[in-house]
């Protein structure tokens, strides 16, 4: 196989925009992406090299898991060792069981299905699993599981057809990815049978490769046409844009583009690519993609809040510098065949590698995580998101607003006039202070609320595919009800990448029926649960924790609603500058990491809920339109 210095470079692309993501670098909010680019490359690679061993009569199958165990294994449980060890220091015991479970996962090759059943990619909890990231690799050894076995087949008694087996597989899995987009997003993510076509893109360049372009300038052309597609996506999508599926062509095609473009000519793009920093930092990409995301793990746990500047520049220095270890003491010396590392050594080492890893994780899970390390710590369970009516006026991500019933959910009664309460959990939170204040709300509140939905009428997510029917179905019921008074909240920080101006929508159409709306504003977020912040502070009767949110959203939320409604600052109340309570008398005032548990949801109606007869003394809430 001729060595192509720009494919390492290529990997350099795919690797650095990640890292820069996951350390909250501003700017690069696709980053993510750069997963996709290195599906095709890995397809592109391996089948290059499977399609060799079957030409010159030399295809093994122990062969070919030999080289993978020797380019994968090494590295993966060197990091895993390492962040075992961090997490065993560092993680309390509710993070470290959780963290035992995703071991069990990753030393199985099976994370991708455990965070595709217990996470999200782009969730809160993500932020604090440090061994997330392991799902790409779970995708990719699952993938050759298949793949070797099936180029040999069709090799042997296809006569070598590829394409009549693996373009209609890469069709196949496309269009399954399509349309699992809006009907299975989190599945679409994670698992192997809707990211398959994306490893069969890269492999389709080897086995059935278009003729190369006939002139240098074409190359050049069809090379940067490639690398823009890839920087496209890298600066322009969010965790909001729907993905894979049609979304992945973009860094998907870039990345065969670039590939295909160099396959004959020296081209603008491939010259730059080889630039040789780029093509270290792409020798190092598979190490610096294993390092970077328990670091930026790590130092969050630590701080318990969003890194600064300062700090992303050291976890992207920290991730270089741990990547260029791993690949000049652990990757290179496994790579080679020698008589240090021979094959039956290196598979009985591997795996017990992986029953190890097992059995440590699952002591963990048995043990609690290892609860013994911290005996003075106590899990709390505070009350407050029992109250929500879950699956009824809290509808979750599988449900559609036909789960939800008028009857069930007038949390307060007995008055002439109607008020909706209509959000996401963070409208949700205030139902049992709502219902603890109800003598002081002249309303019939009804509560129309569901996860992850804000009440935007625009708003689409890939992970809650059925939000929009049910904010559309909002403006129905005010009509039903007779509804003059809405009151909207949500958690508005979801809204950061995508532009809060967004909730002009729902505004302009509450005008538009004569409703009086008023907009809560985003509340307190905090780095962690309370009862980590708890043990943090030594706990105490009366605590405070610096707040998690940029104070920025709530201006801009003011500025974009105009005349169109009351704003009210929960801000104003819940914190002092930087620092928010939460937990005062010895009674926890949130029940996570930002929900009112019932007692803080019960003081925040009370204080600054806009329809509360007495909310105390009016108020730093704005009011922009009489």
């Amino acid at each position: 196989m001729k060595y192509r210095a720009d494919i390492d470079g290529l990997r350099a692309v795919a690797v650095l925009p990640v890292v820069l993501f996951h350390a909250g670098v501003a700017g690069f909010g696709g980053g993510f992406v750069g997963v996709d680019v290195f599906f095709v490359i890995s397809g592109y690679v391996i089948t290059l090299r499977l399609l060799s061993d079957l030409l010159e009569g030399r295809f093994s199958i122990v062969d070919f898991y030999e080289r993978r165990v020797r380019r994968i294994f090494p590295a993966l449980f060197f990091m895993i060792g390492l962040t075992t060890v961090v997490a065993t220091v560092l993680f309390l015991p509710p993070n470290f069981e959780d963290f035992s479970k995703s071991a069990v996962a990753t030393a199985l090759f099976a994370s991708n299905i455990y965070f595709w059943k217990f996470s999200g990619y782009f969730e809160p909890s993500a932020l604090l699993r440090p061994l997330l990231h392991t799902w790409s690799l779970a995708v990719e050894e699952q993938y050759y599981i298949f793949m070797p076995v099936a180029m040999f087949l069709v090799y042997r008694y296809a006569k070598a057809r590829w394409l009549l087996v693996f373009l209609p597989g890469a069709l196949l899995s496309f269009a399954l990815s399509v349309y699992a987009t809006t009907t299975a997003p989190t599945a679409n993510f994670f698992l192997l049978p809707t990211r398959a076509w994306e490893l069969l893109l890269g492999a389709l360049l080897v086995l059935a490769p278009p003729l190369a372009p006939a002139r240098k300038w074409w190359a050049d052309a069809v090379g940067l046409a490639g690398l823009g597609l890839i920087l496209y996506a890298v600066l322009t999508y969010t965790e909001e844009t729907p993905f894979p599926g049609v979304s992945a062509l973009a860094p998907c095609l870039g990345a065969a583009l670039v590939i295909y473009s160099g396959t004959r000519w020296s081209t603008i793009t491939a010259t730059a690519l080889s630039w040789k920093p780029l093509v270290m930092v792409g020798l190092l990409s598979y190490s610096l993609y294993l390092a970077h995301w328990p670091i930026a793990v790590f130092l969050r746990y630590a701080t318990l809040r969003n890194p600064t500047l300062p700090e992303s520049a050291l976890i992207v220095a920290a991730s270089l510098v741990l990547a260029w270890i791993s690949w000049r003491f652990v990757e290179q010396p496994f790579r080679r065949r020698d008589n240090v590392f021979p094959r039956r050594r290196l598979f009985a080492m591997s795996a017990a590698a992986m029953a190890f890893m097992t059995a440590f994780g699952l002591a963990g899970m048995a043990s609690g995580g290892f609860a013994f390390r911290y005996p003075d710590f106590k899990e709390q369970s505070v009350a407050g998101q029992e109250e929500w009516k879950e699956r009824t006026c809290f509808l979750l991500a599988d449900q559609t607003w036909r789960d939800w019933t008028q009857e069930d959910c007038a949390i307060t009664s007995g008055h002439a006039d109607n008020a909706l309460l209509w959000g996401d959990s963070f409208a949700a939170h205030y139902m049992p202070g709502i219902v603890r204040s109800a003598d002081e709300i002249p309303f019939n509140v009804i509560a129309y609320t569901a996860a992850g939905c804000p009440p935007i009428l625009s708003y689409y997510s890939f992970a809650r595919p059925n939000c929009q029917e049910f904010n559309r179905h909002a403006l129905e019921l005010i009509k039903q009800l007779g509804v003059r008074t809405v009151i909207l909240s949500a958690r508005w920080t979801s809204l950061k990448l995508r532009g809060v101006d967004e909730i002009r929508s729902t505004l302009a159409a509450l005008r538009d029926m004569g409703v009086r709306t008023y907009l809560i504003g985003q509340s307190t977020e905090f780095g962690a649960n309370v009862d980590v912040l708890d043990y943090r502070t030594g706990q105490i009767e009366t605590a405070a924790w610096s707040n998690n949110v940029d104070p920025g959203i709530n201006r801009d939320l003011k500025a974009n609603i105009g005349e169109d409604a009351t704003f009210v600052d929960p801000l104003a109340f819940l914190c002092r500058a930087d620092l928010c309570a939460f937990k005062i008398d010895g009674v926890f005032r949130y029940s996570d990491f930002g929900h009112f548990s019932t007692a803080g949801a019960t003081d925040a109606v009370r204080a600054y809920f806009p329809i509360v007869t007495n909310a105390t003394a009016g108020a730093p809430a704005t009011r922009s339109r009489g």
